[in-house]
C-alpha cells in the first residue's frame, strides 16, 4: 500500500528526509482567508475496503520531538494519564460490579507479564505506561507482539515501533487483516501473523485500520502555543531594545566612543531595559522613552487559549496536572472524579480489552481502581445522602449497607426503619414484629385456647401489677386456674380453691394471698416466684399452661408504679442485640483492612515477603512484619468506642426517664446516665484491643511458618472465623448490662436520698455465688454492694473485677421508703 501523509498540526505535514516524498496529494488543512481552519478533500489510495489508509503517513518521529517533547501541557496531559495506567495493578475476573470481581484468576501468564516482567527491558509498570503513551500520540494505535513458549504459554510482550509496522490487509475480505509487516532497525521485514499481534487503537469513526489522537483536534493550538514559545525566545535573543534613549550632540566626540555608545544597542537580554546614548544634531538633547509593552505581549492571552484547548482535547483538567489554585476543595474533588470517569477509565478500558481475546468466555482483563480515591467522590454523595435518609427514618440499615457496598445483616434490627426522635423500630414483617417484641410469633402455635394470632400481646412495661399480668395471660383463653398450681408448688400451706372452678385467675391469686403465711409482700409475684424455685415439676392440667405464659410476662414486666422501679430482661436484649450489630459491622471491615495492610508494599518493603524486582532489589530481607503495624490497636479501639457511645447513651438515657418518671414522675436525665454510657463504650474499645493483641500474636506466631503473605492472610482469616463470635457476645451483654444497670443507678440517685435498691438475679444455673449471696439484699441508693473484697455500685460495674463483672446479667429493683436490710 503506497505511504501518504496525514493531517497533523501544522509542521508535520513535511515528510522526513529518509522518506520519499508522496506520489498522491494528501489532505492538506490550511489557515485561509477569514482565519477560518479548513480541512481540504482528501486524495489518496484507497484499501481494499474502500477506505483511505488515514494513517499510513503519521510521522510518529516529528508527533514525539514537535508535539510531545516541546508542548509543555501535551507533555504533562500524556504523562497525566499514562503515569495512572502504569501505577494501577492488573486483575483478570469475571462477574461482580464495576469495582470488584465476584471471581478473579491469580495465576494466569498475562498478570505476571503485565505487573511484574514484560519483557527483559520493561517492567510491567514502565510497559504499561509506555502503552498507554502510545495509545495517544499514535493514529495507527499499538502493536503488541506476543511470544509464546513451545508449550503455548504466552512468556513475553513486546511493543513494536508503531512507524516501523504496515497493516497488509486481506484481498479475498474473509479477515481484515492478512498479516502485518514489522521492519526492524536493521532493515529486515518480519512477518507477523495476526495471532501473534495484538493491535490496539481508539477507533476511527469510518476507516477500521486508523485510529485516532487527540493530537489530531489540538494540533493547532499546539502549534500555534510551540512557535509563540519560539518566537518570544528568538526575540529576547535578537532584541537588545533598552528602556530609553537619551540623545545628545556629539560632534567633535571620538570615534571610538560613538562605536562604544552604538554597542550598547547589541542584542541579548542582558542588555535589555538600559539607557542607551546617541547622537542628536548640534546642540539639540532628546529623550525617547521605549520601555512601553510591546505588541508580543499578545503572548499571555495566545498562550492561555492554547492550554486550554490542549487540555481540553485530552480531557484533563489543569488541576490534575498541578494547578489548582482559586479552586475549592469540592470544584477540585469534582475535576478529578471527572477526570477519572470520563477520561482515565474510558482509556484503561480500552487498554485492558486488547488483552481479553487471550482469556477464554466470560473472563476479562481489568485495571485494579479500587484504590482510586477519586472515584469514590460520587459514593461519598450517596452514602451521605442514605445516612440522612436513614436519620430520618426513610430507609433501614439493610438498604443503607445495600448502598454502601456492604453486605446487609438480615435481622429484625436491621431490616425495620427507625423512626425518630426516639428511634422507635418499624418492623418489616410480622415475624421480625415478634422479635423485636412488638407483636405476637406467627411461627408459634400458641398456648391451648389461646387467641388467634395476631393477638396483641400485654405491653413489656408498664405500671400493671403482676396479678394483672396474670389476668391478661389467663384472659387468652379459658382453662382451670393457677391456684392448683400453686397450692401444688407449696404443699406445705394448703390453699383454699374457690368454688367456682373457672373463677379468674385474680381470685386463684387473692385466695393464695389471704392464706400465705410467709414473710415479706404478698403479690402475686412473690407467690410464684417461690412456686417456680420450690419445686420444678407441675400437676398436669390446663393452669400449668396458664401459669407458664404468665411467668414469661411476670420475669420480663417492670415491677407496679407503687412498689418501685426494676428494668426488664428485653432492655438488656434490645441493647444487646443493637451492640451486637455495630460490632460486627466494625469486626468486618476491621478485618478488610487488615487484610489490605498486609497486602500493602509499604507493610512488606524490607522484610521477607517483599517480592523482589530484580536480584539487587535491597528491600527483600530476612526480616518479619510489624504485626502491631498491621493490627494498629490504638486505631481500632478508638473507633470501637464512638461507635458504641451513640447507641450506648440513646439506651442510656431512655431507661434514665424511665426510672425518674417511676420514682419521682419526672423524667429528668442526669449528665451521669449518659456519662455511664461513654465508660462502658470505653470498655469495649479495651476488649478490642485486648482481642487484636491475640490476632498480633498470631501473626507473630504465623511468620514462623508462613512463606507468602497468603499464609499469612489464612492465619487471620481463621482467626476471626473463630474468636469473633466470642468477643461479638461478650461486649453486647457486658454493654448492655453494664449501660442499662449504670444508667438506671444514676437517675435512682437523682431521685432522692429516700431511695433504696435490691439486687436481683436471673435464678439460674449461670449465677455465680457471689451474686446469689447479694440476691434480695437491699441497700440505700448511693452505698455500693461488697462481695469478696470488692465494691460493686451496680451489675456490670466497669471499675469492679472482671471476675465480678463478665457474663453477669443482675439487675437492681428500685423503691422508696423501705428499710435496708
Amino acid at each position: 500500500m503506497p505511504r501518504q501523509f496525514l493531517p497533523t498540526f501544522r509542521g508535520l505535514l513535511v515528510p522526513r528526509a529518509a522518506d520519499p516524498p508522496p506520489s498522491p496529494p494528501a489532505e492538506t488543512k490550511d489557515l485561509l482567508m477569514g482565519t477560518g481552519y479548513v480541512s481540504m478533500t482528501y486524495a489518496g489510495v484507497t484499501n481494499v475496503w474502500g477506505t483511505p489508509g488515514r494513517a499510513d503517513g503519521w510521522d510518529m518521529e516529528r508527533v514525539i520531538i514537535e508535539g510531545y517533547e516541546r508542548s509543555i501541557w501535551t507533555f504533562k496531559s500524556v504523562e497525566a494519564i499514562s503515569k495512572h495506567a502504569s501505577t494501577l495493578p492488573i486483575q483478570i475476573g469475571r462477574g461482580g460490579d464495576e469495582r470488584r470481581f465476584e471471581e478473579t484468576l491469580d495465576d494466569h501468564p498475562l498478570l505476571k507479564l503485565l505487573n511484574k516482567k514484560a519483557n527483559p527491558l520493561e517492567t510491567g509498570d514502565v510497559f504499561k505506561k509506555r502503552l498507554s503513551a502510545m495509545l495517544l500520540l499514535s493514529k495507527k494505535g499499538v502493536f503488541i507482539e506476543k511470544t509464546y513458549s513451545r508449550g503455548g504459554t504466552l512468556v513475553r510482550l513486546d511493543l513494536l515501533p508503531p512507524d516501523r509496522v504496515q497493516i497488509i490487509p486481506d484481498d479475498r475480505n474473509a479477515n481484515y487483516i492478512k498479516h502485518f509487516e514489522f521492519t526492524d532497525y536493521s532493515g529486515h521485514v518480519r512477518e507477523l501473523l495476526p495471532k501473534h499481534v495484538i493491535w490496539i487503537r481508539d477507533p476511527h469513526p469510518v476507516d477500521p485500520f486508523c485510529g485516532v489522537t487527540p493530537l489530531e483536534a489540538a494540533g493547532l493550538s499546539i502549534d500555534l502555543d510551540v512557535k509563540a514559545r519560539t518566537y518570544n525566545i528568538s526575540f529576547i535573543d535578537n532584541d537588545g531594545r533598552p528602556g530609553g534613549i537619551v540623545g545628545i550632540d556629539l560632534d567633535g566626540v571620538d570615534s571610538r566612543e560613538v562605536d562604544r555608545i552604538q554597542k550598547r544597542l547589541a542584542p541579548g537580554a542582558h542588555n535589555a531595559g538600559q539607557l542607551t546614548l546617541v547622537g542628536t544634531g548640534p546642540g539639540g538633547v532628546t529623550y525617547v522613552d521605549t520601555s512601553a509593552r510591546p505588541r508580543e505581549m499578545a503572548y499571555e492571552t495566545l498562550s492561555s487559549t492554547a492550554k486550554g484547548e490542549i487540555l481540553a482535547a485530552f480531557g484533563v483538567p489543569e488541576s490534575v496536572v498541578g494547578n489548582a489554585s482559586e479552586r475549592t476543595y469540592a470544584n477540585a474533588d469534582r475535576e478529578e472524579w471527572n477526570f477519572w470517569d470520563h477520561t482515565e477509565l474510558p482509556h484503561l478500558n480500552l487498554v485492558a480489552s486488547g488483552f481479553d481475546p487471550d482469556l477464554d468466555d466470560e473472563w476479562i482483563v481489568r485495571f485494579d481502581t479500587s484504590s482510586v480515591q477519586a472515584l469514590e467522590f460520587p459514593r461519598r454523595q450517596a452514602r451521605e445522602e442514605a445516612r440522612k435518609e436513614f436519620e430520618a427514618g426513610l430507609i433501614s440499615v439493610d438498604e443503607y449497607r445495600e448502598i454502601a457496598g456492604r453486605p446487609a445483616f438480615g435481622v429484625p434490627q436491621s431490616r425495620a426503619l427507625w423512626i425518630s426522635p426516639q428511634k422507635a423500630p418499624v418492623p418489616a414483617n410480622p415475624q421480625d414484629a415478634a422479635a423485636l417484641g412488638l407483636g405476637p410469633d406467627p411461627a408459634a402455635g400458641g398456648i391451648p385456647g389461646a387467641a388467634p394470632t395476631g393477638a396483641p400481646l400485654p405491653a413489656g412495661t408498664g405500671p400493671e401489677t403482676a396479678a394483672a399480668d396474670l389476668a391478661a395471660a389467663r384472659a387468652l383463653g379459658p382453662g382451670a386456674s393457677a391456684a392448683a398450681d400453686v397450692a401444688a408448688a407449696r404443699p406445705d400451706e394448703p390453699l383454699a380453691l374457690p368454688a367456682v372452678p373457672t373463677g379468674t385467675a385474680t381470685d386463684a391469686v387473692a385466695a393464695a394471698r389471704a392464706t400465705d403465711t410467709g414473710q415479706g409482700p404478698a403479690a402475686a409475684t412473690d407467690v410464684v416466684a417461690r412456686a417456680r424455685t420450690a419445686q420444678e415439676a407441675t400437676l398436669p392440667g390446663d393452669a400449668a399452661d396458664d401459669v407458664a405464659a404468665a411467668r414469661v410476662s411476670v420475669e420480663t414486666k417492670a415491677l407496679p408504679e407503687d412498689d418501685g422501679y426494676e428494668v426488664t430482661e428485653d432492655d438488656f436484649d434490645a441493647l444487646a442485640m443493637a451492640v451486637a450489630a455495630a460490632i460486627t459491622a466494625l469486626l468486618a471491615r476491621q478485618e478488610g483492612v487488615i487484610l489490605a495492610r498486609l497486602r500493602a508494599p509499604k507493610i512488606r518493603k524490607h522484610t521477607r515477603y517483599w517480592e523482589p524486582e530484580n536480584d539487587d532489589d535491597v528491600r527483600h530481607v530476612d526480616a518479619d512484619l510489624d504485626q502491631e503495624r498491621v493490627v494498629s490497636a490504638s486505631r481500632w479501639a478508638d473507633e470501637t468506642s464512638r461507635t458504641l457511645a451513640p447507641i450506648l447513651q440513646q439506651a442510656a438515657v431512655a431507661i434514665a426517664r424511665k426510672v425518674g418518671q417511676a420514682l419521682t414522675g419526672t423524667d429528668t436525665v442526669p449528665p451521669s446516665a449518659a456519662a455511664a454510657a461513654i465508660v462502658t463504650a470505653a470498655y469495649a474499645g479495651e476488649a478490642v484491643t485486648v482481642f487484636l493483641a491475640e490476632l498480633a500474636e498470631v501473626l507473630r506466631d504465623a511468620q514462623h511458618d508462613a512463606e507468602h503473605i497468603a499464609g499469612l492472610e489464612g492465619a487471620v482469616t481463621r482467626f476471626y472465623a473463630s474468636a469473633e463470635p466470642a468477643l461479638i457476645a461478650r461486649v453486647a451483654e457486658a454493654c448492655a448490662v453494664a449501660t442499662i444497670n449504670g444508667a438506671a443507678d444514676a437517675a435512682a440517685e437523682h431521685a432522692g436520698p429516700d431511695v433504696v435498691r435490691t439486687w436481683v438475679t436471673r435464678g439460674d444455673d449461670r449465677v455465680r455465688p457471689a451474686h446469689k449471696a447479694l440476691h434480695g439484699k437491699t441497700l440505700p441508693v448511693g452505698s455500693p454492694y461488697t462481695v469478696d473484697g470488692a465494691s460493686l455500685r451496680y451489675p456490670g460495674d466497669p471499675f469492679a473485677p472482671i471476675a465480678l463483672t463478665i457474663n453477669c446479667r443482675c439487675r437492681l429493683h428500685y423503691a422508696t421508703d423501705k428499710e435496708p436490710s
